[in-house]
């Protein structure tokens, strides 16, 4: 992942929050623009940063950097639900899927 795809994923994430980038940074004890200097590529984040970053987000590393999940945290979700289900449930769920996606 370059920088600015790391930019990209970082504001959709945030936005899919719901949050400004103003309030993450507080929210993660940095300064006013720390997120908007990322998002703007001014500047990358320590490994550390990215940690927080992913703890703030809610999403682990792996799920921030898989750019082809567009909702990480609603997937998570979903999974976890997934594992609840019966057997027989899941051969339906399965199916449905399958169809939803074209398959």
């Amino acid at each position: 992942m370059e920088a600015k795809d790391f930019a990209l994923r970082l504001a959709k994430l945030r936005a899919q929050k719901g949050v400004t980038a103003r309030d993450m940074s507080l929210s993660m004890g940095q300064n006013p623009n720390y997120i908007n200097h990322i998002e703007t590529g001014r500047t990358l984040p320590s490994l550390t940063g990215v940690f927080y970053i992913c703890e703030y987000l809610g999403v682990t590393p792996s799920e921030f950097f898989d750019e082809d999940n567009k909702n990480p945290k609603k997937l998570d979700e979903i999974t976890r639900d997934l594992r609840r289900l019966s057997p027989a449930q899941l051969e339906t769920v399965a199916a449905l899927v399958k169809q939803l996606a074209g398959k």
